[in-house]
């Protein structure tokens, strides 16, 4: 926490004050989810979880953080058109895991067939936290990179808003004036409308994919709102829907009910649970279609956790970003220690490493959205259980990092107000759009911070473990 804060953490008067102002902000500023309870309805919210005070960031290790997010937008972009590296990468992974084995089916098949989609958009959220080391300096260490339905860019873009009025009521005007504006919302809809603008068809629609059980819906509003301003039509559909009333023409346009789809923008379809048979056959439809897929699905198998531990091999940045040498540097950096579980005598080693001392590592199955890395004594077990099985090789193991904690308080509906250690994770939205082979956007496009009590290993917003934060740059 930044010393700025030190007087009012302990000021049970003044922090409850400010907690009463802050949810009140936070309802008029709409940072809003529905309720666990009545998940459908949008007449009964309540404000999602976040922090009473801004968190202190090292200024520093976020200017690195949006300095190399068009690097890593154009890696992305780079390893979704490499089949050979895909195919290479996956290959031990796609025996053992079933999902990434049917995305990567789906992935030769349309390839097979020859793409119909000529625009492409990606939109990324690259994650970090700030290792700190044994001298007190912090490092920036990246944690994952999301390429499907990175999520929380609408909300966070109407949290530094209710920090900034918290500051003023203790006293903080000075320091309020210095929190940064942000607006994820509005640099995902540039994205989304540049892709829908290049498709070239103005009675196109913009499709959202998105779940069944729509919690998070207000946050995908804040996107979907900055379309309508620009008049571009939104509709929401399940994979449901899809495979009920999508359907292909001729020259492969894809249509929902009649209407042309320009851009489909999945907030769903990263986890195996959503997928039944039906499921499948409706994503394999929209893959063969002409629509632009945020993200298609070479760019998801681009952030699958194998990938990511592939990159950190010596010479395989230079390979997929030939004559770039500064970008592969500056990604390089925000690197932790990443290890393969692959079958051999260096999965061995590494497994029996990791078994010996489970709390220096972090066990990542090929998961999106939170909630399914496994540390410590629950690590070993799972090692132990899995060492000489091929099944391992759907894992990658990760150096744990270690954040300084900070003292704050977590604001959740119906929850005591309580101080509690926490650390953050800084998340930094990238987008870019590609027609053929030419870039056409490539940038950052705003930031979002997360927060936790630090008795929580893992999980974020969505999986009810960490809550919304801005940061304070110190």
């Amino acid at each position: 926490m930044a010393a700025a804060w030190q007087d009012v953490v302990r000021d049970a008067a003044a922090v409850r004050e400010a907690a009463a102002v802050a949810v009140d902000a936070a309802l008029l500023a709409g940072v809003l989810m529905r309720t666990g309870e009545q998940p459908h309805a949008s007449d009964v919210v309540n404000y999602a979880p976040f922090t009473l005070l801004p968190s202190a960031v090292p200024r520093a290790l976020f200017e690195q953080a949006y300095a190399v997010q068009q690097d890593f937008n154009l890696l992305v972009d780079a390893i979704s058109q490499n089949k050979e590296f895909l195919e290479k990468t996956l290959a031990s992974t796609i025996k053992v895991d079933d999902f990434t084995a049917q995305l990567f089916r789906i992935y030769m098949q349309v390839l097979e067939e020859g793409l119909a989609q000529t625009v492409f958009l990606g939109i990324n959220r690259s994650d970090y936290m700030f290792d700190c080391g044994l001298d007190g300096t912090a490092a920036l260490r990246q944690i994952e990179i999301n390429t499907i339905a990175a999520s929380f860019g609408g909300l966070t873009s109407r949290t530094a808003d209710v920090h900034r009025l918290v500051l003023k009521v203790l006293g903080k005007t000075e320091e309020a004036s210095h929190l940064l504006p942000n607006n994820p919302a509005k640099g995902l809809a540039l994205g989304i409308a540049k892709a829908w603008e290049l498709y070239g068809s103005q009675r196109a629609v913009v499709m959202f994919l998105v779940e069944d059980v729509q919690r998070n819906i207000f946050d995908q509003r804040c996107v979907e709102n900055e379309l309508w301003n620009r008049n571009i039509r939104v509709v929401r559909k399940r994979f449901r829907d899809v495979f009920e009333q999508g359907s292909l023409d001729a020259s492969r346009r894809l249509y929902m009910d009649g209407q042309e789809v320009a851009v489909v923008y999945y907030r769903e379809g990263y986890v195996p649970q959503v997928y039944d048979q039906q499921n499948w056959e409706a994503r394999l439809l929209l893959e063969r279609s002409r629509a632009v897929k945020c993200p298609d699905i070479a760019t998801q198998l681009a952030g699958t956790k194998k990938v990511q531990q592939e990159l950190s091999r010596p010479g395989t940045l230079e390979k997929l970003l030939p004559g770039h040498p500064e970008a592969t540097a500056r990604i390089r950096a925000t690197f932790a220690g990443l290890y393969s579980l692959d079958e051999g005598e260096e999965g061995d080693r590494i497994a029996a490493t990791a078994i010996a001392d489970p709390d220096r590592f972090v066990l990542k199955p090929q998961r999106e959205g939170g909630g399914n890395n496994l540390y410590g004594e629950e690590l070993r077990e799972v090692l132990e259980k899995i060492k000489d099985s091929p099944e391992r090789t759907s894992y990658i193991l990760m150096d744990k990092i270690k954040p300084q904690p900070a003292l704050n308080y977590l604001l959740r509906a119906h929850s005591p107000l309580q101080v509690s250690e926490c650390i953050s994770e800084l998340g930094i939205f990238g987008v870019y759009v590609r027609q053929g082979q030419e870039l056409v956007l490539n940038q950052a496009a705003g930031h979002l911070l997360r927060t936790k009590a630090i008795e929580h290993a893992d999980g974020g917003v969505a999986a009810g473990v960490a809550v919304l934060d801005t940061p304070y740059l110190v």
